[in-house]
């Protein structure tokens, strides 16, 4: 999918939002890397990220041609702030309304509002790709991005309370959260 649009953040300074192709492959592996060694909410952990640059330009590729799948990149002045995206929850014919929704934002840029445009985007073009509900799963410790998905309308179905188990040793419990698209204006 293609999209691009510049959004204000909070400290008045310009964000572009694009969806990304092999030409991002460096900036989207690196901010990728970045997120996952600075916050525990995240799925994996940066020594257990395998795909290698070159397999993120391919993949980026690709979901620059697809139809129903984008990574979008957030970029302030020049610089990879986060990225977010959609893709379809399976390809079955029963699932085809379903898509999976993940962010993510360098710490650096955490309180700009990069997450919430992010998070727009990526229902914006969820719509537009057909889509009539979209999915994420959430660390329930993590209020700010809780808070931030329900003022956008997503509701809770489920809790798993052994989601994740951190390295540590604890359990983090997950949230499991939705948005009917028709519910968007």
């Amino acid at each position: 999918m293609r999209y691009e649009k510049t959004v204000i953040l909070k400290n008045g300074k310009t964000c572009l939002l694009r969806g990304a192709d092999g030409d991002d492959a460096g900036a989207v592996y690196s901010v990728f890397v970045q997120t996952h060694a600075q916050t525990d909410f995240l799925l994996s952990y940066p020594d257990e990220i395998t795909m290698t640059e070159e397999e993120e330009r391919q993949y980026l590729e690709e979901q620059a041609k697809s139809s129903n799948s984008i990574e979008i990149c957030a970029y302030v002045d020049g610089i990879p702030a986060g990225t977010g995206g959609i893709s379809p929850v399976g390809t079955c014919s029963k699932l085809a309304h379903r898509a999976s929704f993940g962010v993510a934002v360098d710490k650096s840029f955490w309180g700009l509002g990069i997450g919430r445009a992010l998070t727009q985007a990526s229902l914006e073009c969820a719509k537009a790709a057909g889509y009539s509900q979209v999915e994420l799963d959430v660390v329930a410790e993590n209020q700010s991005a809780c808070s931030l998905y329900r003022s956008l309308g997503f509701r809770e179905y489920g809790r798993n309370p052994k989601g994740f188990r951190s390295r540590s040793g604890q359990w983090q419990e997950l949230i499991l959260m939705y948005l009917d698209l028709d519910d968007l204006h």
